[in-house]
């Protein structure tokens, strides 16, 4: 067996008995935190503008789009929620292999509950499933994969859509394949979107395309029977190097939303560490903006690889600067949504200290790591070093910490009451008969 075969199999056969008490729970956390993500950015400029192009385009309007009052055909909200959901770049993240794996998987399932019956425990056994295939796909191709400059999140999430909506779909084996095959030719997103709203458009097109592959593959319409690991196939024509077993290898024993973790601010993860150390001396001392001469920053390799950018004027691009970090985190003392605006990248006292910044890659740092060394002009310098950033595996949010997360977004677009009332629903979806009842309370009522 292959490991395209291999992992259709455990697909198909996998049972909700055998899913672990403490991995439905984080599939729930998963979920929350997605679902405050879609609505918090369901306003943003990137999903007007998508609308704007394709609504014109969609079918019968049976879904719902997560915080708006439209309805497109499931194809389009999937694609819609995809964006809304990663726009801010507040989505969770795998730090094994950096993968945004909610997005790509819940756009889709939601799209599809949206428009068909769907019980909670059906709902939450397909999320699970998907994001374990989405997951082990990438670790399979991670590092080099990333290195050679694909974006993992659109590459890898086509597959978790795929066997999210085969597995509500109720796809055999053969089909399953099939639908894994058809995800792996459709396998997309270039890291040189990052900064741009191209980069929220990769979980939003993999989730409408892993749904295409399911439906295509219900119908019988055929793929290649190795799509993951044939000699012209996924693992060996988008990474240099890969490792198959990581597919197969303790298949639903050991599980990754075990490994999953959930942001406290809205950037690129390899940065979380640079603010986390920036708002710590915020805090503990009273300095101002004209009094910084200096900061001196030792991160890991990746950072500056991902986050080497300085010269910028978009929010979208501070969420991929180290320097920008540095600054709103010394600055503002504090990183929510509003440090990555346009206006706040274009502030005079951030660009000021953002100019001072300089940063240096230490191949002995953990990518969880930094050290930080900032200058006064007063004289004296302060260090401050961070071993494991909050949010990560080692400090994780709480369940509490992801509600207040949630509040903080959806009351942009939703009254309290309401935004309330949808907290309690993403706890209890496991046990919902119909999670139409979850999803329309995630939009504006009339």
């Amino acid at each position: 067996m292959g490991a395209t075969l291999d992992l259709a199999s455990y697909l198909v056969a996998a049972r909700r008995d055998a899913i672990p008490a403490d991995v439905a729970h984080e599939a729930h956390r998963a979920l929350l935190n997605y679902v405050g993500c879609a609505i918090g950015g369901s306003l943003e400029p990137a999903v007007e503008l998508a609308l704007r192009a394709l609504a014109p385009f969609s079918g019968t309007r049976s879904a719902v789009v997560l915080g708006r009052a439209e309805r497109l055909d499931p194809l389009h909200a999937a694609l819609m929620n995809g964006i809304s959901s990663h726009v801010h770049d507040y989505d969770d993240t795998t730090p094994k292999n950096y993968i945004h794996p909610t997005s790509p998987v819940a756009s889709a399932l939601l799209a599809y509950a949206s428009d068909n019956p769907v019980a909670g425990s059906e709902f939450l056994l397909a999320f699970i499933l998907g994001f374990e295939a989405e997951s082990r796909v990438g670790n399979a191709v991670y590092p080099a994969h990333y290195d050679a400059g694909w974006h993992i999140t659109g590459t890898a999430g086509v597959f978790g859509a795929a066997a999210a909506v085969g597995r509500l779909l109720r796809l055999p084996v053969q089909n399953m394949v099939w639908a894994l095959g058809l995800a792996a030719t459709q396998a997309a997103g270039l890291r040189e979107m990052f900064g741009s709203m191209g980069k929220a458009f990769h979980p939003g097109r993999s989730a409408q395309n892993g749904y295409v592959a399911a439906l295509l593959a219900r119908e019988g319409f055929t793929s290649g029977e190795h799509g993951i690991e044939g000699p012209r196939g996924f693992a060996p024509v988008q990474a240099a190097s890969y490792d198959l077993s990581k597919v197969s290898d303790k298949l639903g024993v050991d599980f990754d939303l075990r490994e999953n973790t959930y942001k406290p601010f809205p950037c690129g993860i390899v940065i979380h560490p640079t603010i986390d150390a920036c708002i710590q001396i915020a805090r503990a001392h009273a300095i101002k903006a004209d009094e910084i001469t200096a900061v001196r920053l030792r991160v890991a390799p990746l950072v500056l690889d991902l986050c080497n950018k300085k010269d910028i004027s978009r929010g979208l691009e501070g969420k991929f600067s180290v320097y920008h970090a540095a600054a709103i985190g010394l600055v503002r003392g504090k990183a929510g949504l509003s440090e990555f605006t346009d206006e706040t990248v274009n502030d005079p006292q951030v660009r000021a200290v953002r100019e001072r910044v300089s940063a240096t890659a230490d191949p002995g740092l953990p990518e969880d790591a930094v050290r930080v060394e900032v200058e006064l002009s007063r004289g004296g310098r302060i260090s401050q070093r961070v071993d494991h950033a909050i949010g990560n595996l080692a400090r994780p949010m709480s369940d509490r910490d992801l509600e207040e997360k949630f509040r903080d977004q959806a009351a942009r677009v939703l009254p309290a009451h309401q935004v309330t009332d949808l907290i309690a629903l993403c706890w209890r979806a496991g046990d919902l008969s119909d999670m139409r009842e979850l999803i329309d309370a995630a939009v504006p009522r009339s």
